[in-house]
Formats: C-alpha cells, structure tokens, sequence
C-alpha cells in the first residue's frame, strides 16, 4: 500500500470514526425510540447538528473509500475499513465511558490481525 492510498485510508477511517462519534452525541439528544414517537424522532435527526455533522462525516468517509477503491483491491480496501470498529470502540470507552469487555478487546485483537494480514504485502 503505497503512502497516498494508506492516506485515502486512514481518511476513510477517520471520517467514518468521526460520524459514529457525532451520531452518538446526536443519538443522546433524541427521546429513546418507540413505536410511538417514532415520525417525531425521524423529524428530529433534520434538525440536531450533531446528527447532520455525523450524516456529513459518513459522507466524506465514503467519497474516501471510493478514491481508495481506484487504487486498490477490494479484497484490501474492505476489511481495512473494519479498523472503524476499533477505533470507534475506543472512542466509546474513551469519550462515552462505555466498558468494553475482555471478549471483546479479544475480538478487536483478531480484527487489528487480520487487517494487518489482509495489507501485508512482502514484494
């Protein structure tokens, strides 16, 4: 992976990161949903900033991994995107105080090697 595609990446990544972060903050705002609030929670994600800022992160996340898939296979660019779990793990026990538990920092283990498996690549 050459210097601009893993730039392409970690944009992606970043940006997509960044959304999960901005849509929780939103997500926070909103009544907990139900059947019976359910039009005015959907009515309500036009209006919270936090939750147009993350829709917008997601976007420029996309167009990143669009210009990635140019570049490279997708049998590299897919599962390097599955870094946007970790980071977005890290991010909730970081930011939101969320616990994370050992099966899963084991699981976020797997996912961290098999992404460095998957972009090896020994010329």
């Amino acid at each position: 992976m050459t210097i601009q595609e893993f730039a392409l990446l970690i944009i992606s990544v970043a940006t997509s990161v960044g959304g999960q972060f901005f849509l929780k903050l939103g997500a926070m705002k909103l009544a907990k949903f139900n059947s019976g609030n359910a039009i005015s929670n959907i009515i309500s994600i036009a209006t919270i900033p936090e939750l147009l800022t993350g829709l917008t992160c997601y976007g420029l996340g996309a167009i990143a991994y669009i210009l990635l898939l140019t570049r490279v296979n997708l049998s590299i660019a897919a599962p390097s995107i599955s870094l946007v779990y970790v980071f977005s793990m890290l991010l909730g026990y970081f930011i939101f105080k969320e616990t994370i538990p050992f099966t899963r920092l084991i699981g976020l283990s797997f996912i961290v090697g098999g992404v460095i498996l998957v972009v090896w690549d020994k010329r």
